[in-house]
């Protein structure tokens, strides 16, 4: 709503400005009204998506109780699907629906995933013994798959279609409001990202529950669902309004045919006997024009260059993983407020919006002054470059977490152990054949393969929990934090509805043990005598030394990511480029599934080390894109297709050819008339 109420308000300031008046129904200060409808639908889907996409690597980590690599490996897997399926999306709505069925079938599809991702994460469903913790895991696990898998076909489905709709709503002379119209549509996209990216982890972070009260994931999910039922509701209704085109058969498979035909009759005429030809799709020309078969080279040439790219995407998507699991081990109290960890992934659009600006008026002006020829593929060659110094400066912070966070948590092949000397003197004991004392009501924690103990002990094994109502009877309790609050209250229960508050500073990534004496006693100063124990020590690298991988992540997406579109467009033939678009999104796919491999077949014992390994192997890419780009040579589309178009091209060829072959026969008939 607040994106439709700026253009709103931008028509009414030209209405002013130029006098204009409303033409039609159908139209509000020149510009179509259907195209309000397409931008409120982008901005809630967004938000619904990025919204989702927020919190989902915590959700897999804290809920389903996944490691980092699983998390991760999922989380790349799902992102990668979202990027697959527009070539779905694209396919059928030119082929067979037409855009405007596609988005609303596979809007559908997206707001029921959206829906089962939401009922997935409500503990309470299988919490038959009401102690917190889902008694089904396989049940939740299959219906976030389920409602993953719909996602990803709804929001990839309707990726190529709703732009391109939108576009279709002008008519010819309106190439000044079309193009003000995509300007509003990427607002749209970068506000939904940025709102949903900022209020989703706050609703995450609530506690609900029908049982128990746990991390609110069902209201983090369910108001993406939401947000995406509206999308649906204000798309629909704009539908007397759209002008929808019919579809026209589909360009993608037009392009694929005539590859498919060159590869199989050059296969076919491999022998030498046929005469080599200039390129390899010219092998084509017995079925295609030449004009279709110049388009194919012009798209494979670009094509080519996009080999390279995944590697940048691969580095740039771990900011809503990797990055973010880095956060939950950082310290996010900024004094005024608190940020969640998953709400660091926001630095990324805010500083699109500041950045987008400030280096097309500012930074390329300056730098042609200077006389450098920044060439569209020189700037995303530097773009890699920075992606890869964000991974390093990623790394560096690591480090330094790794030091300043000494607490080891145990590896699938460990136990991890607590011991609670609830004695009023020292307790002697021996782990793995190394004895060791044990203060009076003190606690120790040890990570080991075989335990002998040879005396009294009593032993609580780690969970994460969080308890906020203790029953004193227990005398004992664990509590375990990690980024889950900054700051709570206790209440101690006894009989007589008698209460007792205990208030303590936790921190982020904290545990503590409470001991409960047994000279507790209610009454005003029954705090005093509980013991707080610190088990692991609280973050001490604040979530402000994430800003400057952040920077350099969002200034090399700035100069590759912008140029690299504006690039494919320039050099795309007019009616193929939605091949190269989704050719671009294909990158995307590929960068999120190399994540994949390296999370699992890479195995790296330290974080820092596969930033690194990540860093090194853009770095290697980056040189060989910069020599591919060496010896690229800029084309002009259009003065190809002009020249092709002629009506009497194919005869000039033709005489040309046969010119050829009269030169080559010369000889060999002088020859014999000499003879």
């Amino acid at each position: 709503m607040f994106v439709l109420t700026c253009f709103i308000l931008f028509c009414a300031f030209i209405d002013k400005e130029q006098g204009r008046t409303k033409k039609s129904k159908s139209q509000c200060c020149g510009y179509p009204l259907s195209i309000f409808f397409i931008v409120v639908n982008e901005f809630c889907e967004r938000f619904s998506y990025y919204g989702m996409r927020a919190v989902l690597v915590l959700y897999f980590r804290y809920f389903l109780r996944w490691d980092d690599d699983l998390a991760t490996t999922i989380y790349h897997t799902f992102v990668a699907l979202c990027y697959l399926t527009p070539i779905l999306g694209a396919i059928v709505a030119d082929s067979w629906l037409g855009k405007f069925k596609t988005i609303v079938y596979l809007s559908i599809v997206y707001t029921i995933g959206q829906a089962v991702m939401a009922v997935s994460a409500i503990h309470d469903i299988t919490d038959s013994n009401q102690d917190g913790t889902p008694d089904n895991m396989t049940l939740h696990v299959a219906l976030s798959m389920l409602g993953l898998f719909l996602i990803a076909v709804g929001t990839g489905g309707i990726k190529p279609c709703v732009a391109a709709f939108g576009g279709d709503q002008f008519q010819d002379h309106q190439e000044k409001q079309r193009s003000t119209f995509f300007s509003i549509f990427y607002l749209s996209i970068n506000a939904g990202s940025l709102l949903s990216t900022l209020i989703t982890p706050i609703l995450r972070a609530q506690e609900c529950g029908i049982n128990s009260q746990q991390k609110c994931y069902p209201l983090a999910f369910g108001v993406p669902a939401a947000l995406m039922a509206v999308a649906l509701v204000v798309f629909i209704a704009g539908s007397s309004m759209y002008t929808k085109a019919a579809p026209k058969g589909n360009i993608m498979l037009e392009v694929c045919k005539c590859i498919g035909f060159a590869i199989k009759n050059r296969f076919n005429h491999r022998s030498k006997v046929y005469p080599k030809r200039e390129h390899w799709m010219d092998w084509a020309n017995e079925k295609y024009n030449k004009l279709l078969i110049a388009q194919v080279k012009m798209v494979l040439k670009v094509l080519f260059l996009y080999i390279p790219l995944p590697m940048f995407w691969a580095l740039f998507d771990q900011q809503g993983s990797r990055w973010t699991l880095q956060a939950t081990t950082m310290d996010g109290n900024f004094g005024a407020f608190i940020v969640q960890p998953d709400q660091m992934q926001t630095v990324n659009p805010i500083l699109i919006l500041v950045m987008v600006p400030i280096v097309d008026s500012v930074v390329y002006p300056l730098i042609k002054k200077c006389g450098l020829n920044f060439t569209p593929l020189k700037r995303m060659t530097v773009g890699m470059f920075m992606a890869g110094l964000a991974f390093v400066a990623a790394a560096l912070v690591q480090v330094q977490i790794d030091v300043r966070n000494p607490s080891k948590f145990p590896s699938s092949s460990q136990a991890q152990v607590k011991f609670l000397n609830l004695e009023n003197s020292s307790l002697s004991l021996t782990v793995d054949g190394n004895p060791f004392d044990l203060a009076a009501f003190q606690t120790n924690q040890l990570c080991t393969h075989k335990l002998r103990i040879y005396r009294k002990y009593t032993i609580y094994c780690k969970t994460f929990c969080f308890v906020s109502h203790i029953n004193y009877n227990y005398r004992t309790v664990q509590l375990c934090f990690f980024f889950i609050c900054y700051r709570a209250t206790f209440t101690i229960l006894g009989e007589m509805e008698q209460t007792c508050n205990y208030t303590m500073s936790l921190g982020f990534g904290s545990s503590f043990t409470l001991l409960i004496p047994s000279t507790f006693s209610f009454g005003p100063d029954c705090a005093s005598t509980i013991q707080a124990i610190e088990d692991i020590k609280p973050n001490t690298i604040h979530m402000a030394w994430q800003i400057p991988q952040y920077f350099l992540m969002t200034s090399g997406e700035v100069v590759f990511s912008v140029t690299g579109l504006e690039f494919s467009y320039s050099q795309a033939p007019s009616n193929m480029k939605s091949v190269l678009q989704a050719g671009w999104l294909l990158t995307v796919a590929v960068g999120n599934i190399i994540v994949l491999i390296v999370a699992e077949a890479g195995q790296l014992p330290e974080q820092w080390a596969e930033y690194v390994l990540f860093a090194s192997l853009l770095m290697c890419v980056c040189i060989i894109f910069s020599i591919m780009a060496y010896f690229y040579t800029y084309i002009d589309p259009a003065e190809i297709e002009a020249r092709f178009s002629q009506p009497d091209y194919e005869d000039k060829e033709e005489k040309k050819k046969k010119n050829e072959v009269e030169m080559s026969e010369k000889p060999e008939q002088l020859k014999q008339t000499k003879i």
